[in-house]
């Protein structure tokens, strides 16, 4: 599938900003059966400074400095995004989970020191007894690392509701495990913590998802969303993206833009103001099927 892609975000302040500086990361991964053939960004009004690397887990980041007063700032990407088709893992082959974990539990060999740094708590993911519990279900003694995880998957989907009034961007991961609620972010957190409880690596994985009108309904411009979900290591297969939200394993229909530990790490657009006094946002993507 090609996609045409843009991600528009306007902030409106409601005194003049001085100076801004901020940290973009909206440029789609290039890796596996994904490609991105053109990325442009463009950002009113125009910065002073800009430059562009990866960050510390590979992820592309522009940094960008706005230096003259404002009241409103405005950061456009437009990417053009392939996606091809992968092989759906055998789910019933591979590792055990428990063996997996065995591995991770204690010093692992070099070649698993990078999947390792993800069995640790994160700022926005925390392990513990209470996730460790509800994903035991999912995973008795014996059973094939994904399947099990394919398990834990589809049970969030069942238990919790998606609901974008109960919870914020900032929502503890304790907090949804109590609400049984919550948006796509909530649910990868949890997934998240409840693999990590059990010693195996998991990441955060922002991008999007194509959404799909209703029949007779017309498509909206700009409706569509940023989307999250989980990777999740098995040895000898790799990282294996699965998402809670929806119950499935992302393919064509799934644009991967940055991973991380969590939320914290990956956010579209991140920054520090002089000023501006309050200020409201808004985010709009649109994303359709190349022509």
């Amino acid at each position: 599938m090609i996609y045409d892609l843009v991600h528009r975000t306007v902030y409106v302040y409601t005194q003049p900003v001085s100076v801004s500086h901020h940290a973009a990361r909206l440029h789609p991964q290039v890796q596996g059966a994904q490609g991105c053939a053109s990325f442009d960004l463009r950002i009113v009004p125009e910065p002073a400074v800009s430059s562009a690397r990866d960050d510390y887990f590979g992820n592309a980041v522009n940094f960008f400095t706005v230096q003259q007063p404002h009241r409103r700032l405005e950061i456009t990407a437009r990417s053009r995004v392939s996606t091809n088709p992968t092989a759906r893992p055998d789910l019933e082959r591979g590792p055990l989970w428990d063996e997996v974990a065995g591995l991770f539990e204690e010093s692992p060999p070099p070649d698993l020191l990078e999947p390792h740094q993800f069995t640790f708590g994160s700022p926005m993911v925390r392990r513990g007894r209470e996730f460790a519990g509800y994903a035991a279900a999912s995973f008795p003694a014996g059973r094939p690392l994904l399947k099990a995880v394919a398990d834990l998957n589809g049970r969030i989907h069942r238990d919790f509701k998606f609901d974008p009034r109960a919870t914020t961007v900032t929502t503890p991961v304790e907090d949804v495990m109590r609400l049984r609620r919550g948006v796509c972010q909530d649910f990868a957190h949890l997934m998240i913590a409840c693999l990590r409880s059990l010693a195996l690596p998991a990441r955060y994985v922002s991008g999007y998802l194509r959404t799909r009108p209703k029949a007779g309904s017309p498509r909206l411009v700009g409706a569509d969303m940023s989307h999250a979900w989980v990777a999740v290591f098995c040895p000898a297969v790799g990282w294996v993206d699965f998402d809670p939200t929806n119950n499935l394993i992302p393919d064509v229909e799934h644009i991967s833009v940055a991973v991380g530990r969590d939320y914290s790490d990956v956010a579209p657009v991140a920054g520090i103001v002089i000023g501006g006094g309050r200020h409201a946002i808004n985010v709009s993507v649109d994303l359709r099927v190349a022509e």
